[in-house]
């Protein structure tokens, strides 16, 4: 390939390191339980949830953190998150009846997403809040309540298509809630059907990471609040959702050299980057760079409960100038988040299988087949690019090395990683991966950092092709302990397991 290797090195905590060092136990995992194999780590999600309450406590909010189920269908992330005081955003009946399963109170559980009537009748028979998008939803669950004679319904107004006076902030259309220009009428239908729902409060939902288009989402739910209150109504929270972000990478400087090599590589200036030719979105027409880089931004300092820090204490520009937080206090608001792949940080790994490693044309990249799919380990169907950890068979063959392999050797390689399908598209990744270390069939590929959406969303079982298996791994001093992820509960440390 020529030049330095262009490493994109994964952040990792302590406890994801540990678990990388644990060689053998990720063998004895894979060989016992097939690969692709992926691995949760539940405690984790409990520091994590720590973190978001401590930033409550900085601006002295009250509120719910709800875990946005659709990132992860582990039961034992969804268990440990039952011993905690958060809550669950459920978008689907199946992860309604998951929650309630494994031990969630419906006080703790809020219901998005698009809604069949069973998803809406267990909803309100059990008292989840319903978050609303339409006043179509509205009117089948008022519906619904009264034709069942079903508990008065707790819902919130999901709200989209904000607007600041002048200039437009946010241009970007959504398909989830009810333009906030238009709530009047869905007001309206709230207090015509006051006798079987009962509004506590509005919600947001936006597909950004731009933190000024969620200040001006937050504000505009402000005034809607106000509206709710100048009506005779009395919601008394506001929810932001989630978006807050994760940081994938451990340098920046890695992700700044990659990203502008890259777009060289687009234009031919250097050699391809990726397998194909594939530009992430940029295209070189006629010399002149075209399109926009369609990748996450996986080195993000602010991220998590740093960005909702920094989102609460963003001026709102419209309505004086101060604090969001303080807006939020001084109307005793409840703050409610709704966070995925932020509260997954950290919290899982997929771990793979090298099956055969051959060399490519013209001393290009090796070629490299791993056990798995590449719907096994989306991580580029979301944008994340990360290099995966080798995982040696043989440690000591391997030689103690540096960088992201465990046990990586001096000689750093280009490789094509592949999946087991069939196909020509089955790419593990479409980016020319670098690694401290030539591979060996055997050894491991450790893809850190999964648990959020990039494990289990896009997961199939195409040509009777196992998808991957899961299990939750924690922690007994300086031993590793684990057990199949539906067998965990908050209980089974204590003496359990293997």
């Amino acid at each position: 390939m020529g030049g330095q290797p262009l490493y994109l090195e994964p952040r990792l905590e302590s406890r994801s390191r540990s678990l990388l060092h644990s060689t053998q136990l990720l063998h004895t995992l894979t060989d016992a339980l097939g690969s692709p194999l992926n691995v949760v780590v539940p405690d984790q999600l409990a520091d994590n949830l720590q973190q978001f309450r401590s930033v409550y406590g900085t601006h002295h909010l009250s509120g719910q953190v709800y875990f946005a189920h659709k990132a992860n269908r582990s039961s034992a992330l969804l268990r440990r998150l039952a011993a905690t005081e958060a809550g669950v955003d459920v978008a689907s009946l199946e992860e309604l009846q998951h929650a309630l399963g494994a031990g969630l109170t419906p006080d703790r559980i809020t219901a998005t997403g698009p809604k069949n009537p069973e998803f809406l009748w267990l909803a309100a028979r059990t008292s989840v809040t319903v978050s609303l998008d339409t006043r179509g939803e509205l009117e089948q669950l008022a519906t619904l309540v009264r034709k069942h004679t079903l508990p008065r319904a707790r819902i919130l107004l999901r709200l989209s298509g904000f607007e600041t006076s002048g200039v437009r902030v946010l241009s970007r259309r959504s398909r989830f809630g009810t333009p906030a220009g238009e709530s009047e009428p869905l007001l309206e239908a709230v207090e015509r059907h006051a006798d079987v729902v009962d509004l506590v409060g509005v919600a947001y939902h936006l597909d950004t990471t731009s933190l000024t288009e969620k200040a001006t989402a937050l504000e505009g739910c402000l005034r809607v609040l106000e509206e709710c209150r100048s009506r005779g109504l009395r919601p008394r929270a506001v929810d932001i959702g989630g978006g807050f972000g994760v940081n994938y990478l451990a340098h920046g400087g890695q992700w700044d050299r990659y990203t502008t090599e890259l777009t060289e590589a687009v234009l031919g200036t250097r050699p391809p980057l990726t397998y194909g030719g594939h530009g992430y979105g940029l295209r070189n027409e006629a010399g002149t760079l075209r399109g926009t880089l369609g990748l996450y931004p996986a080195h993000r300092p602010v991220a998590g409960a740093r960005y909702l820090d920094e989102l609460l204490s963003h001026p709102a520009a419209s309505l004086g100038g101060r604090p969001l937080a303080a807006l939020l206090l001084e109307h005793l608001y409840d703050l409610h988040t709704e966070p995925g792949r932020a509260l997954l940080d950290q919290c899982g790994l997929t771990l793979t299988k090298v099956l055969e490693v051959r060399e490519g044309e013209a001393r290009g990249p090796l070629l490299v087949r791993l056990a798995a799919k590449a719907d096994d380990v989306a991580l580029e169907e979301h944008g994340v690019l990360m290099d995966p950890v080798v995982v040696p068979r043989d440690p000591a063959a391997a030689g103690a090395g540096t960088g992201a392999g465990v046990g990586a050797a001096a000689e750093p390689v280009a490789v094509h990683l592949f999946g087991s399908l069939c196909l020509e598209t089955d790419l593990i990744t479409r980016r020319t991966v670098f690694l401290p270390r030539r591979p060996e069939p055997g050894d491991l590929l450790a893809f850190a950092n999964t648990a959020g959406y990039c494990m289990d969303f896009h997961a199939t079982r195409a040509q009777h092709q196992p998808s991957a298996r899961k299990v939750a791994a924690w922690q007994e001093g300086d031993t590793w302990r684990w057990c199949l992820d539906d067998q965990y509960w908050p209980t089974t440390p204590v003496g359990g397991a293997q």
